[in-house]
């Protein structure tokens, strides 16, 4: 995970007592959902301190701002800042229970086909997954997954006028993809047939992406093999055809929307997790999110407003990214919850998910 540089300065300057204050407060504040006293604190220390000595530590705290009191209250919780303190600084995750990673592969494998694995039953598979974590967290579970680049099998080029020819993209599964591109100006019909075959016999086998690091590699060959039109025509079809593909929305599911609301909340609060599902819907930031999974190995954990698309509602959000067999990202599963999720729980369970992922997906490649 990320680490905040706050997070050294913070323990540089509270010394043990503080920070097992501080630690036992934002346990019981995650445990309890409700701002906690000194009174109670003292109660729980292992080492006897007075409610008197405890308030000096919280007073200490606030100071800081690691922890405020929301409301008018006599107790405290932790601020958005303490939150990612602790998460950085003191959380202890443990690794999942054996039985309970005998359920999560269970329950995610046996929606796989062995025999097929097709667009539809990949879906189904991260529908699984999603509902899967919302069951084990109370949390709202999602995925979010941008669209496979397609294993080319034939690729060929059919004019349409003297300006546009249509691409036929032919993959390994069957599917047929058509996309129009402009044409080098006087271009024959035999150049045409030249760059047809040409990226048929290179990037067979390859994604689009692939396609366009192999033709860089083959541009010293290409001079020979190649009329000047003919590359043009290569090398602007394929920029052409991955630029599209790149745009393509990211495919969102979530599963466990009602965990994050309750009959407590006020009317602001509900306002804002609708708004939040809102934007998840309209796709808006998806692709910016999917890519802060990419920063660092593992989980990541966005509190409040780390995350823009999360920022309005308060929510926090523990991201594992799932990887193809190139060891390329092409997805990232999760939970959506409060502020005050059981972090030391979800966050060895979103990695396991995710490693179960990647592994069918890897297997099926």
């Amino acid at each position: 995970m990320k680490q905040n540089p706050n997070s050294e300065k913070f323990l540089s300057v509270l010394n043990q007592r503080s920070q097992e204050i501080f630690k036992r407060l934002v346990e019981e504040y995650i445990e309890r959902g409700e701002p906690v006293g000194s009174a109670h604190l003292s109660r729980m220390l292992k080492n006897s301190l007075s409610s008197a000595s405890v308030r000096n530590v919280m007073m200490e705290l606030e100071e800081l701002g690691l922890i405020a009191a929301p409301h008018i209250s006599a107790g405290r919780a932790p601020t958005q800042q303490g939150l990612r303190f602790f998460v950085d600084a003191m959380l202890e995750i443990g690794a999942v229970d054996e039985n309970e990673k005998k359920s999560i592969s269970a329950s995610i494998e046996q929606s796989v086909n062995a025999s097929e694995f097709e667009d539809l039953q990949f879906e189904d598979l991260l529908t699984k997954a999603s509902s899967m974590l919302s069951g084990l967290t109370n949390g709202a579970g999602m995925v979010i997954t941008t669209k496979a680049d397609m294993i080319l099998k034939h690729i060929e080029f059919v004019r349409l006028d003297k300006q546009s020819a249509m691409v036929v993209l032919v993959g390994e599964n069957g599917h047929i993809e058509n996309r129009i591109i402009k044409l080098p100006i006087g271009l024959s019909d035999g150049a045409l047939s030249a760059a047809s075959n040409f990226l048929s016999h290179h990037v067979a086998g390859s994604t689009l992406a692939q396609a366009k690091n192999i033709l860089f590699a083959q541009q010293k060959i290409d001079e020979a093999e190649l009329d000047v039109l003919t590359k043009e025509l290569v090398k602007s079809g394929l920029a052409t055809m991955s630029h599209s593909a790149s745009k393509a929305k990211p495919t969102l599911i979530v599963r466990g929307r009602a965990n994050l609301i309750n009959d407590t909340m006020a009317s602001g609060e509900l306002a804002r997790v609708r708004e939040l599902f809102d934007e998840l819907e309209s796709k808006q930031g998806l692709i910016d999110l999917l890519g802060d999974t990419e920063e660092g190995e593992g989980v990541r954990i966005f509190i409040g407003s780390e995350n823009k698309l999360f920022s309005l509602s308060g929510s926090s959000v523990i991201l594992s990214p799932f990887k193809d067999v190139s060891n390329n990202i092409v997805g990232a599963l999760g939970v959506i919850g409060p502020t005050r999720l059981n972090y030391a729980r979800i966050v060895p369970v979103v990695d396991y998910t995710a490693h179960v992922i990647s592994k069918i997906v890897s297997a099926k490649e």
